[in-house]
């Protein structure tokens, strides 16, 4: 058993170590070219994949795409939740939506959606019974189709 500790131990000195390593090996490049130091670092670095950052979790989402179509649906909870909305981008509550569903515990879910259609900045009174039916219609929905 003190064996098995002991390479478990030297495993991990070694990962630190080669990481230890990378990072300074990295600072050394930093400091001899300055900023272009990047280009042995990002393939792409003259492309566009700053401004692509995190589509791929956005465009291939399923769970989002179920979201989204459902919020665009005739759906009597749909239709509730955009006339909440009102002027709000549906999109962006589409992606918060998908993100509290993914991220909260279902005990979490309740508020998180109440905060989500609450909005921020606006002066919503979340204790309101027409908020909370509206929260739990939508937290059944999505329930029954995620």
């Amino acid at each position: 058993m003190a064996n098995k500790r002991e390479t478990h131990c030297n495993n991990q000195v070694d990962t630190f170590a080669e990481a230890l390593a990378t990072a300074r090996q990295m600072q050394q490049n930093w400091l001899t070219y300055g900023v272009d130091f990047v280009n042995f670092y990002v393939e792409d670095v003259d492309g566009d994949w700053l401004e692509t950052w995190g589509h791929d979790e956005i465009l291939g989402n399923s769970r989002l795409d179920t979201i989204k179509e459902f919020l665009v649906s005739n759906d009597s909870v749909a239709v509730r939740v955009r006339q909440h909305l009102g002027e709000r981008s549906l999109f962006d509550f589409a992606v918060n939506l998908e993100e509290s569903w993914r991220t909260s515990e279902t005990n979490n879910r309740l508020s998180a959606v109440k905060n989500l259609l609450a909005g921020e900045g606006n002066s919503v009174d979340t204790d309101d019974i027409r908020l909370v039916d509206l929260v739990n219609s939508l937290l059944v929905k999505l329930a029954e189709i995620l």
